[in-house]
């Protein structure tokens, strides 16, 4: 085929190719429209994360206090409700958490193979009752990082375990619990307290449909090849990856949107891995570091619903902090560069399970 200039069209597949690539670049170089305040989520979700650190630091308990940190999870979910409705919410997430973390907890006592079994059925079981309960932002995600986390917690090293399971259980309860205090707090202004309550489950339909089963055939994709890769890498960060993968499916998107999300997710991880070095090497006493974890966990609540990526320059040293401290490995350059791979690998497979199974809903 030939042009008006005389020389040789491009064929149909490069015009699309050189669009979405343009597309990927473009949505790593804007920003995407305001999605209303944030700023009272993510100061409960800093809150949630640096107020239980602090306070076991400060009382003498410095050895377990980065173990509170996964109990501030429970804030991130439900934001979009108004403040009565999420305070019905929040104590199911925060039970549901607790449930993935005392199956990681449990997972570990049995060895790798059975963490690695656990993993891949636990992502398949949480992103189909996400799909069909309506569940939202951020997903099945955090439901695989905390039981992962609790595996490597408290893995049984040398024949015994790294932290003690009841200890940790005790204070990810604890931490749960402070974080569905803090969603209560507006409550104390009547202005809230008598706001009109609609049942849970009209706010989370129970829906089957095409999303709900296209976000579980991907899930199960990105769990049995997460698994099968982190077999031959390293089975104890298998979660990493499934996460990775997860983050690209696990909200109903179509290919485009996968697409980015693996990029942004690849991107924002790499910066991210050299955000932690920097700050782990800092001196920091462990009150000072929760206080960091909270302000990281502010940046994330306050920029991942307009630029994923920059969203992952946060959260990357955050968890990677959290996994450094807590498991005694500290400032550790291969810890950081064993998470760029897993993300890598973890995108690539999440955008493949996006690409290979459409999403219902999705136009053209």
């Amino acid at each position: 085929m030939t042009g008006d200039n005389g020389g040789v069209s491009p064929s149909p597949f490069l015009v699309r190719l050189r669009a979405e690539a343009a597309h990927l670049v473009t949505s790593l170089t804007t920003f995407g429209p305001s999605t209303g305040r944030r700023w009272p989520l993510a100061i409960q979700s800093g809150l949630a994360m640096a107020v239980p650190i602090v306070g076991l630091a400060l009382t003498g308990h410095a050895d377990i206090a980065l173990l509170a940190a996964s109990g501030a999870f429970t804030v991130i979910y439900g934001g979009w409700l108004r403040p009565r409705q999420r305070a019905r919410f929040a104590p199911i997430m925060a039970l549901a958490l607790f449930a993935c973390a005392a199956a990681g907890v449990l997972a570990a006592g049995g060895g790798t193979i059975v963490v690695l079994v656990g993993g891949l059925a636990l992502t398949i079981v949480a992103a189909s009752l996400a799909g069909w309960f309506s569940l939202g932002p951020p997903g099945p995600v955090f439901f695989v990082l905390v039981y992962g986390l609790s595996a490597q917690v408290t893995a049984v090293r040398g024949g015994v375990r790294v932290v003690d399971p009841w200890v940790y259980l005790a204070v990810v309860a604890a931490s749960s619990a402070f974080a569905c205090v803090l969603v209560l707090l507006p409550l104390l202004l009547p202005r809230y307290r008598h706001e009109q309550v609609r049942p849970v489950r009209a706010l989370f339909p129970r829906r089957w449909d095409g999303v709900a089963q296209t976000l579980a055939v991907r899930a199960a994709i990105v769990a049995v090849v997460g698994v099968g890769a982190a077999a031959f890498i390293d089975p104890e960060r298998s979660y990493w990856i499934i996460c990775a993968g997860l983050a690209v499916v696990g909200m109903p998107v179509g290919r485009r949107a996968a697409a980015a999300r693996g990029i942004h997710r690849t991107v924002g991880t790499i910066v991210g891995g050299a955000v932690y070095l920097g700050l782990a090497l800092l001196p920091l006493p462990i009150w000072a570091l929760g206080l960091l974890l909270g302000a990281l966990q502010v940046a994330v609540e306050l920029t991942v619903v307009r630029h994923y990526a920059l969203a992952l320059v946060f959260i990357t040293p955050l968890v990677l902090l959290i996994i450094g401290a807590a498991t005694g490995e500290g400032a550790n350059t291969a810890l950081a560069l064993e998470r760029v791979v897993d993300t890598l690998v973890g995108a690539v497979v999440g955008t493949i399970a996006a690409l290979a199974v459409r999403l219902r809903d999705e136009r053209g």
